[in-house]
């Protein structure tokens, strides 16, 4: 395994029902990059963020993280998922805990942490994403784009070392998608490794160090310059789906 390399899809194999969802699906992340993964609706980008995560089991093919295989019901797979922060389009915030409440559960239950160190690295988190006076609120107190910039600190607070991001601004107004993207980019200024499913294509080409185009669980397309890609796609159905956005 290459020093850098994080992660690593071997001939990812992954269907429901007979459907086939991924097919054949190879992917290599090194430390520090920024994929983002495009395609349209259903072609497989979430299941596969879901099967790197441990969350899907694939019927073939193989997933190493850190040279660790990542198996659903394997024993090792609730330490490697406290290396693979996972942000969900839903929050998934806990209604009857405080904003600082929930970014310290999973990091003083899981990993054992002093809750006072914890709570410490938790504000300066939220002041880094502006909501530093928020941490006393309840998630019914907070606008969508506050309650996934919550989500994001919380992942953070595990200190993962790989980021997934699954589509965390489709639920949201158009206002909220900017602080959320916002904060997303200082991540990968700072160095972070990550791996986002989005349909926000300025947002895609502003970030990536690579972009994966999907469709029909198969990788179609490729590209190591954002810009190359958006401005002169080489296949036929990245043409096409790129003309149904409009984008700077």
């Amino acid at each position: 395994m290459d020093e850098k390399e994080l992660l690593r899809l071997e001939h990812l194999h992954k269907e429901f029902g007979g459907n086939v969802v991924l097919k054949d699906f190879d992917l290599s992340v090194k430390k520090g990059e920024v994929i983002v993964i495009i395609g349209p609706s259903g072609c497989g980008k979430s299941t596969l963020l879901r099967c790197i995560n441990g969350l899907e089991a694939v019927q073939s093919g193989k997933i190493t993280f850190e040279g660790a295989p990542v198996e659903k019901n394997s024993k090792n797979i609730s330490q490697i998922r406290q290396k693979i922060g996972m942000v969900f389009q839903s929050y998934d915030l806990f209604p009857h805990k405080t904003v600082l409440q929930n970014i310290i559960l999973a990091p003083c239950k899981v990993q054992k942490r002093k809750k006072e160190e914890v709570e410490q690295e938790a504000l300066q988190l939220l002041e880094r994403v502006g909501l530093n006076d928020k941490k006393d609120a309840f998630p019914r107190e907070l606008s969508g784009g506050q309650k996934q910039r919550v989500a994001i600190v919380r992942a953070l607070c595990m200190h993962p070392d790989i980021l997934l991001f699954d589509e965390v601004t489709a639920a949201l107004d158009p206002e909220m998608v900017r602080e959320v993207l916002d904060t997303m980019l200082e991540l990968a200024k700072q160095g972070s490794t990550m791996l986002i499913v989005t349909h926000e294509m300025s947002f895609a080409r502003a970030v990536a160090d690579r972009i994966l185009f999907l469709d029909g669980g198969e990788l179609v397309e490729e590209s190591n310059s954002p810009k190359d890609f958006f401005d002169h796609p080489k296949t036929e159905r990245a043409q096409k789906f790129l003309q149904t956005f409009e984008y700077e």
